[in-house]
């Protein structure tokens, strides 16, 4: 009997910075030949002055970034979301983790005001793909591509973060989710490590999966 292929038309690649999500969602939308929709980071004008100091520059790279989600959502809704598959390296809803890490209590009172109203007509994705890394993995992954805004970027930042996600989808249940623990792979450079996640993405995901490959130790 042939295992049941799961073709999702919407995925969405989530994952802390470094864990490799826009590397992962590039590679998975031109192997399942979809459309790639790409965070607009360097887009953002707050966001190295954000790196230098979170606490003066936190809302207003969070509002900028918060806009320029929902503008390019709103593009795909006007385009015909279901036309074709999308790919996307982040889901709209996880702004809201990054408001609360980061965000003072009367500022996370005004973003409250207004991100559920930008929220409500945004499309799911039929499947969440959750990237998980930790906080050591994720560090040596930004040294790694030495971004120069992302130099001051430290453990205790990070942790923070790594924390807030798996807080986030621990309960998460809007839509089909697979976790996959990443740091015994190397996707990006390791053929092999990427044609096994992509194996994993074609079984039908009912819920919350967790996935932790082993990376070279014990493939055959």
């Amino acid at each position: 009997m042939s295992q049941e292929t799961f073709e999702p038309n919407y995925i969405a690649v989530e994952g802390v910075i470094g864990v490799g999500k826009t590397s992962f969602a590039r590679m998975l939308a031109e192997r399942i030949q979809a459309e790639l929709v790409a965070e607009e980071v360097f887009e953002n004008p707050f966001l190295a002055d954000f790196y230098k100091s979170r606490h003066r520059y936190a809302f207003s790279c969070q509002l900028f970034f918060l806009i320029a989600r929902f503008q390019q959502q709103q593009q795909l809704v006007a385009r015909d979301l279901f036309a074709q598959r999308i790919v996307a390296d982040y889901m709209f809803a996880k702004d809201q983790i990054f408001a609360q890490v980061n965000l003072s209590e009367r500022e996370l009172a005004l973003y409250n005001k207004i991100a559920p109203t930008l929220a409500r007509d945004i499309p799911r994705p039929d499947l969440v793909i959750y990237l998980q890394g930790s906080t050591k993995t994720l560090l040596e992954r930004i040294r790694k591509r030495n971004l120069g805004f992302e130099k001051t970027i430290d453990y205790d930042y990070i942790e923070m973060l790594n924390k807030a996600y798996d807080y986030y989808f621990f309960d998460y249940t809007d839509t089909p989710l697979l976790v996959v623990k990443t740091d015994q792979i190397d996707f990006v450079d390791n053929p092999g490590h990427f044609d096994d996640l992509i194996e994993q993405i074609k079984k039908p995901v009912s819920g919350k999966k967790y996935y932790a490959p082993a990376g070279d130790l014990v493939r055959e």
